[in-house]
């Protein structure tokens, strides 16, 4: 067979369209789910990026809890106990002014704990008086919370009027206090007038106000 230029023109023209189609097939799917190298390796890359900005997500949001749990724990080590009577040294001195209509009894409670103790309110105040026992009133006054660190001193008022009325009156022995917040009682001499007017028993004539409301001793 004798070929001449045309028909080997037209050969070599066969053969690159052949390898055309067979590049263009081993870059597509076959069908199979099989694709080429190339395209693996790009799908691999993307899928591990995804998975480790994953993973450091979650490694942010395990952070933020333990920091949450440190605070819960730092506001609940800040609360003080209770100043109780146990810890406190309690006294009552005489501290009426002249000239005023009521004679006034200073109770002062001084902390010796060793810590730093919380302490507010109203103290339970009774009277032991030759006609039996006699509670003091509140005065309603609002009370302020307050500290005391080992040492320091706060002090409140109890009230009561004098007996100006010639007669006898109500012996007072001894003063009954028991801190706010407690159970216990401390029991001290009685540093004020000898007697109280007798009163027709339409409430209790003393009067005991909040704490702090004597003065601060040496509190800050």
């Amino acid at each position: 067979m004798k070929f001449t230029r045309t028909t080997t023109r037209s050969i070599l023209a066969g053969i690159s369209l052949v390898a055309a189609l067979t590049l263009t097939a081993c870059n597509e799917d076959d069908g199979t789910g099989v694709r080429d190298s190339a395209s693996s390796a790009a799908s691999e890359s993307s899928s591990g990026g995804s998975e480790q900005g994953g993973g450091e997500e979650s490694g942010g949001k395990d952070s933020g809890g333990q920091g949450t749990s440190a605070g819960a724990g730092s506001d609940e080590g800040s609360k003080l106990g209770k100043c109780r009577a146990d810890d406190l040294d309690i006294t009552a001195q005489d501290s009426t002014i002249d000239g005023d209509n009521d004679g006034t009894v200073a109770v002062t409670l001084t902390n010796g704990s060793g810590e730093e103790c919380a302490i507010s309110g109203y103290a339970g105040v009774d009277l032991k008086t030759s006609e039996g026992d006699l509670s003091a009133e509140r005065t309603g006054e609002q009370p302020t919370p307050g500290t005391l660190k080992d040492g320091e001193s706060v002090s409140f008022g109890v009230n009561y009027p004098m007996n100006d009325s010639g007669g006898s009156g109500v012996s007072v022995t001894s003063l009954v206090v028991t801190p706010p917040d407690d159970t216990k009682s401390v029991t001290l001499e009685w540093p004020g007038a000898k007697t109280l007017p007798v009163t027709d028993g339409a409430g209790s004539p003393v009067k005991v106000g909040p704490i702090g409301s004597a003065g601060q001793g040496e509190s800050s």
